[in-house]
């Protein structure tokens, strides 16, 4: 009785050790992602300080400061916020769902359909940036639809989605390059803009269907998170446990879909992020229930950082996405060469 007692009193207190890392880390991960927000705001051409930027976000009219702060800095600041958020979200959902640290939207293929359903819209129909969101969301969704379904016989396999996936990457990038080998000079310049995972240009019309899908569906996955993590326990352990396996699985996949193709539409398919924001979030908390929300927070850092970084850290301006692709490459070869040792490839 006193050993069943002991273990019984550890795991308890073990729980509780997890709960106030989690609450801690997350804690910690809110304020540096409004610390970043304010530098977003104070930080450009002009270094405004910070009661210049409240009085302005507060309705006053300051000559030079309302345009620089509520016109241009302001939208880029919500949509790297949120659009970091949103492929963070995702990018854990799939890599928790599919047991695979490789199964993020980028590398199979979701992105990449978003992408060239985009191009094609600025080089074949050169069609407006409201058609060009619109076409990325239906590309990503397209994309998800046609892998989950080819990688489906009698039982789902992971295996064979993350195949089909990468396969999918492979001919939409070869689609995207003969796209845009054969556009003209402007459309080659729109294209690649929008291909780089940019900020720049980011307008608050284009910032509302953005903030309305993740304030919609985080909810949904932040439910679905003891559920998905019983999804690591295998199939059968999960269905066991009376977990609806398909429709979990339909439902997270749809959810994330949805975030990250909004996402994508709105700044283009920001290189790694939603590939290093789960495990930085894990290893940041450790093993929990779920680490949605840590998770989402870290993508938006990500974001924030790259974006401050490639304005103002180099000669020359970088877009975002540049600078996420330069802090990601490493840890993808890393993250590739342990696999191999462990015989996980």
């Amino acid at each position: 009785m006193k050993n069943q007692s002991g273990e019984v009193n550890n795991l308890i207190k073990g729980i509780r050790q997890r709960r106030r890392r989690w609450i801690f880390v997350t804690s910690f991960l809110i304020i540096l992602a409004l610390v970043l927000c304010c530098a977003m705001l104070l930080l450009g051409n002009t270094i405004y300080p910070m009661n210049v930027v409240i009085r302005t976000l507060l309705g006053e009219e300051i000559p030079g400061a309302d345009f620089a702060i509520n016109t241009i800095r302001l939208p880029r600041m919500i949509t790297g916020l949120f659009a970091g958020f949103a492929f963070g979200v995702a990018g854990y959902i799939f890599q928790t769902m599919l047991r695979n640290p490789l199964a993020n939207p980028n590398i199979l293929g979701i992105t990449s359909g978003s992408s060239v359903a985009a191009v094609f819209c600025i080089t074949v129909l050169h069609t407006s940036n409201t058609v060009v969101s619109i076409a990325a969301v239906i590309g990503g969704l397209i994309t998800v639809m046609v892998m989950y379904l080819l990688s489906r016989s009698r039982t789902f396999s992971i295996g064979r989605l993350i195949i089909i996936g990468i396969g999918m990457q492979a001919m939409f990038d070869a689609v995207i390059s003969y796209l845009i080998m054969k556009s003209s000079q402007q459309d080659i310049a729109g294209a690649l803009r929008w291909l780089s995972g940019s900020l720049n240009g980011s307008q608050m019309s284009e910032v509302y269907p953005l903030v309305m899908i993740v304030v919609v569906f985080l909810p949904i996955m932040l439910i679905l998170g003891k559920q998905l993590s019983m999804l690591e326990l295998g199939e059968q352990m999960a269905t066991s446990l009376g977990v609806a396996t398909d429709k979990l699985r339909i439902t997270l996949i749809v959810s994330s879909v949805l975030m990250i193709a909004i996402a994508t539409a709105t700044t283009g398919p920001i290189a790694f992020v939603a590939f290093l924001a789960g495990p930085i979030a894990n290893r940041l908390v450790g093993v929990s229930a779920s680490n949605v929300l840590p998770a989402g927070l870290v993508g938006a850092n990500l974001v924030l950082f790259a974006d401050l970084i490639g304005q103002f850290a180099f000669e020359y301006r970088f877009p975002v996405g540049v600078i996420t692709g330069l802090l990601g490459a490493p840890y993808l070869i890393y993250l590739l060469i342990r696999m191999n040792r462990k015989g996980e490839l």
